[in-house]
């Protein structure tokens, strides 16, 4: 279970560039919180890069993330990554119950909000991304209405992490790669 193999199955259900970029985000934030919680980086990395390996193939909450449950299960992936991955749907009744499961909670939704307000910026850098503009974008409910505010606040609370620090760690961890993400 590599980071290697794990990409290939990405790449493998997903095609469209955003969905692949987002999940590269979420790697690197789940690979930034690993470091600092001192867990293993390249297990929360894969689990990050494959959360929502399934989506644009099974994009219905009747089954998504459910498929690539059962995909990974197919394939052998631990059942602590299958749960984490189940549990950051909501409405997929799997309780985060691991510190891992949490977090990527906590850095789904924010990594992709953080992506869109990037893309507002006038260099469309995420360099420029500071935590007072993300936090007032989170405020106007049409700017990414598709990214659920109170998920990403519940997911800061879950960590036990203020909001502020959140946003700020998932931006510096997205800055640091932002040549892997295009940003």
């Amino acid at each position: 279970m590599n980071r290697e193999d794990a990409y290939q199955l990405l790449t493998e259900y997903t095609k469209k560039d955003g969905l692949l970029k987002h999940a590269l985000a979420v790697e690197i934030a789940m690979r930034a919180y690993a470091r600092k919680f001192g867990e293993d980086e390249e297990s929360w990395g894969i689990v990050g890069l494959l959360h929502d390996f399934d989506y644009e193939m099974y994009p219905s909450q009747e089954e998504h993330p459910f498929r690539g449950a059962e995909i990974l299960r197919e394939k052998g992936y631990p059942e602590e990554w299958v749960l984490a991955i189940l549990s950051h749907a909501n409405y997929s009744g799997v309780p985060r119950d691991t510190l891992m499961a949490k977090t990527l909670f906590a850095v789904d939704e924010l990594s992709g909000f953080i992506t869109a307000v990037t893309y507002v910026r006038p260099n469309k850098t995420v360099a420029e991304v500071k935590v007072k503009s993300v936090k007032k974008k989170l405020k106007d409910k049409r700017f990414a209405a598709q990214v659920s505010r109170e998920d990403i606040r519940e997911g800061a609370e879950g960590l036990g992490v203020d909001l502020d620090e959140h946003i700020e760690f998932v931006i510096a961890a997205m800055q640091e790669k932002a040549d892997v993400l295009g940003l």
